[in-house]
């Protein structure tokens, strides 16, 4: 009620200053984000649900199987439960997801299943700032991730009126199809464009793809919806333009239009209506109800509209890649083509009839590239912040593929996807399969290019919104001050190189850590524990340093400078390990005996076991404690050493499993845990 009655003031307060135009803009500025924060905590309250505290099982789990994903080394099932061994129904998740551990039945979607499985809350990230995947199963509804250890026992068939159910048999029938008729990666590809299920294509295809700049193309954007309800748009106006008793009765561009509406409505549902498609439905839906009613509608309002769509019904993915990256690509391209299309069309049209052909292919290669180019200086930023990585030759790789992509592969698709119900989808469907092996070929030719892609530092959030308001303010003016936008963006992108990462890293149990090396890379300490944490630590803040993890009694050998302050040098014997840099010592301890020690001689203190006494007067101070209650640690040195935790970088969200804890104690309202405290 309190966000209502502030709304309300603000907006009666606009309305009395309606004759201040800069009040007013100010005021329903203020309205939007007071909506906004309020859009977010009613959908955090609607979506809430029981998450479990802590790993149970094996245990039985009864429940209807929600979804079906083939990850190519097995499957994966969503599932609501009705039932699930030692949890009271109030504790109950409203979904689980669990992969299958060897042979049995495949379940379908529907159907109600009996599994025994071995059932932990959904992991915290491996570091600050890292994917936050509680959130995301927050909103999912998703109480619980893991795996059975038994085959899956089908109790009932699937009940005839479960809508979601019958539209998820329908994707996997489809991709199945699709997977018979189109052998190898490729059937996994075209499975992706058509029902956005990219669980089954192989990872040394999705790195191709990534590292040359066309993964994008695995993701249900406005690309395949505008190619989608365009060609049926052009079809099915062609095939009505063709019978005179009705291209002379009716109007059959407002036909086709609402007929192209239709199959972007089914597309989007068949895809699985992930943000960027939703987005891209929302925007073909405008511009197709602007065709109904003799209006144009490709704007930035039209860009507008879709935000305000999807942010008022799913708040939660503005902090996402999906939706940055979306609507980062379709705000530049809107802004440029309003910018460059007059000019473009004015010099295609100039010079004989004869040539303009000629000039038609050039303004196409133009605008594809243009178009790329657009595309990929607006998204890699928020590429940089969630993947710290950049392809470098994402410009050739979309030239090369688009073609194919928009003149083989999804119009293929299309008519192969309208003659499944005949059984005539054979050929349609071996053309999309030869055209997605070229896009294949170039992404694995591209991919292995030398220097393909660049690794970015962790870029802050800081720096992230300063590039997105920089680019708003380039793409929404029009006058010559926009280009201070670029500037700042520029500069607030550069910040993941001035802005330095950890020096430690550790992970929430003390069996991993990092050091920050000689050469400005990461040093990790020996063992294949908690392999995530290390990739995630590689990719997120740089990769392996030349130099090793010492051996007990070792030392990393001659200091090397790293900064002007202090060398970085790391030894280690039976007990831990000395770190010395910036001008401070750090102790790794894993062995209680030499705490007394090191409590005395370091200045910061990491430590894979309780710290009770001795180290009082240590700047900071990392046990088994501190991590068991707020999660994996990074730590900057300095003469005063800041440390960050994933309990304080998540908050005390409803979904932070660390939320019941303040100031290192287990606050009242922690009931239900039972997890055994660390001693």
């Amino acid at each position: 009620m309190g966000f209502a009655a502030l709304i309300l003031t603000l907006a009666a307060v606009a309305a009395a200053w309606r004759r201040a135009p800069a009040a007013v803009a100010l005021l329903l500025g203020l309205v939007a984000v007071t909506g906004g924060f309020a859009a977010a905590q009613l959908r955090s309250h609607l979506v809430a649900a029981p998450v479990l505290s802590q790993q149970l099982g094996p245990v039985a789990v009864t429940g209807t199987v929600r979804l079906v994903e083939d990850k190519g080394n097995g499957l994966r099932l969503t599932v609501a439960p009705v039932s699930v061994e030692r949890l009271s129904p109030a504790r109950l998740p409203a979904t689980v997801r669990v992969t299958l551990r060897g042979a049995g039945p495949v379940p379908e979607a529907g159907e109600t299943v009996r599994l025994r499985a071995v059932l932990m809350p959904p992991p915290a990230p491996s570091a600050p700032g890292g994917f936050n995947f509680p959130r995301q199963a927050w909103f999912d509804r998703l109480g619980a991730v893991g795996y059975t250890v038994a085959p899956a026992e089908i109790l009932a068939p699937a009940e005839g009126g479960d809508v979601a159910a019958a539209v998820q048999r329908l994707r996997a029938a489809v991709a199945a199809r699709l997977g018979a008729a189109i052998p190898g990666p490729e059937g996994d590809i075209a499975a992706a464009l058509v029902t956005g299920a990219r669980a089954a294509i192989p990872e040394a295809t999705l790195q191709a793809y990534r590292d040359s700049g066309l993964a994008h193309l695995l993701s249900i954007s406005g690309l395949h919806m505008t190619l989608a309800a365009g060609l049926v748009f052009v079809g099915v106006r062609a095939l009505l333009a063709m019978v005179p008793a009705v291209a002379l009765r009716w109007d059959v561009k407002k036909l086709t239009a609402a007929g192209a509406l239709l199959a972007a409505a089914f597309y989007v549902v068949l895809s699985g209506a992930a943000v960027p498609s939703q987005r891209a439905f929302i925007m073909t839906a405008i511009v197709l109800t602007a065709v109904l009613v003799d209006r144009t509608a490709i704007s930035l309002r039209t860009l507008a509209w879709a935000a305000l769509a999807v942010l008022l019904t799913q708040p939660e993915v503005l902090v996402g890649p999906s939706f940055q990256m979306s609507f980062a690509a379709v705000t530049a391209l809107v802004a440029g083509y309003e910018l460059l299309a007059p000019r473009l069309s004015a010099w295609r049209s100039r010079g004989r009839a004869g040539r303009r052909w000629l000039r038609t292919a050039a303004v196409y290669v133009d605008g594809l590239m243009a178009s790329t180019v657009l595309a990929s200086l607006a998204t890699a930023p928020f590429a940089a912040y969630h993947f710290n990585t950049v392809a470098v030759h994402s410009l050739a790789a979309n030239l090369a593929a688009m073609p194919v992509v928009s003149a083989v592969v999804m119009p293929a698709g299309i008519v192969g996807l309208l003659a499944m119900p005949l059984g005539l989808e054979g050929v349609p469907l071996w053309a999309m399969g030869q055209g997605l092996a070229a896009v294949s070929w170039v992404a694995e030719t591209v991919a292995a290019w030398p220097g393909a892609t660049r690794q970015v530092p962790p870029l802050p959030a800081w720096g992230l919104a300063g590039v997105a308001l920089g680019g708003l303010w380039l793409c929404l003016w029009r006058r010559p001050w926009r280009l201070a936008g670029l500037v700042a963006a520029a500069v607030a992108f550069s910040s993941a190189w001035w802005w330095p990462g950890p020096d430690i890293l550790v992970n929430d149990e003390g069996s991993v850590m990092a050091v920050r090396g000689p050469g400005g890379g990461l040093i990790l300490s020996p063992g294949r524990s908690d392999g995530f944490a290390r990739d995630l630590w590689q990719e997120r803040f740089g990769a392996l340093d030349p130099v090793p993890w010492p051996k007990s009694g070792g030392a990393t050998g001659p200091a090397v400078p790293f900064t002007l302050e202090s060398p970085p040098h790391l030894a280690c014997d039976a007990a831990g390990c000395i770190y010395r840099a910036r001008g401070l010592a750090t102790a790794l301890v894993r062995d209680p005996a030499a705490l007394p020690e090191d409590c005395w001689a370091a200045d910061v203190i990491v430590a894979s076991i309780s710290v009770t006494r001795w180290c009082d007067h240590a700047l900071a101070v990392i046990d088994r404690r501190a991590l068991w209650r707020q999660g994996a640690h990074a730590i900057w040195l300095g003469p005063q050493p800041r440390v960050e935790t994933v309990a304080a970088s998540m908050g005390g969200r409803p979904w932070s499993p660390f939320r019941h804890y303040r100031d290192g104690l287990r606050t009242e309202a922690a009931g239900d845990s039972g997890a055994e405290r660390p001693q």
